[in-house]
């Protein structure tokens, strides 16, 4: 909790916080001392605005909504606009929540797993949860500012001089442009890309011609 900077700890019915815990916990201690401590799951989520259940066993068809979930990237991506107090709940290290914990949630979350052995360590699932929420909030995706038509268009001609410049076999020429399409394609290259390539073909360019 400590390293992806979560300190509201919720314990129903948990074991009893000795000395181990503690040494356990190195210097995440502070979070064990502050814990809250319940008898009853109601009580646990009483003041909890929305509440996110996690499970590796969900629904094999919409029919069954109670443990219809949504994957922890799709969810990590929308969590931050909801407005007020979020609960993540995790069940137990052995048989995880129980049915009438996971229908008081307001969502499941699923982590992608093998099929072959879907279901995860307690410790694991928290910190995989923990880090992928610490992730979205903290290194958000910027948005490029993408090239537009006439852009491509310049990059496609330069690209094209190239392959003249350097006697490119005429066989492979128009195989050569749609790969070079479909990299630049998949690549969606930003306005600051772009102009760097355009550099560099310019130089190329430039350097050839008065080689000749």
């Amino acid at each position: 909790m400590m390293n992806f900077g979560f300190d509201q700890l919720y314990l129903v019915n948990p074991c009893e916080l000795d000395d181990e815990c503690y040494i356990r916990s190195v210097h995440a201690h502070e979070i064990l001392t502050h814990a809250k401590i319940f008898s009853f799951f109601e009580d646990a989520i009483k003041n909890i605005d929305y509440l996110i259940a996690t499970s590796s066993i969900e629904s094999k068809t919409d029919k069954k909504h109670l443990r219809n979930s949504v994957l922890l990237e799709e969810l990590s991506e929308k969590i931050y606009e909801i407005d007020g107090k979020v609960g993540l709940v995790f069940g137990r290290e052995d048989y995880g929540l129980f049915n009438e914990e996971i229908a008081a949630c307001d969502v499941m979350i699923r982590i992608p797993t093998s099929e072959s052995y879907p279901s995860l360590n307690l410790s694991h699932s928290v910190g995989l949860v923990f880090f992928s929420l610490y992730v979205k909030k903290n290194f958000p995706t910027k948005k490029k500012r993408k090239i537009g038509k006439i852009e491509k268009k310049k990059l496609f001609e330069f690209f094209s001089e190239l392959l003249e410049e350097i006697d490119y076999p005429k066989h492979k020429k128009e195989k050569t442009k749609i790969m070079f399409r479909r990299v630049m394609g998949r690549s969606m290259p930003s306005k600051w890309e772009y102009h760097t390539l355009m550099g560099v073909f310019k130089k190329t360019l430039e350097k050839l011609r008065k080689l000749r």
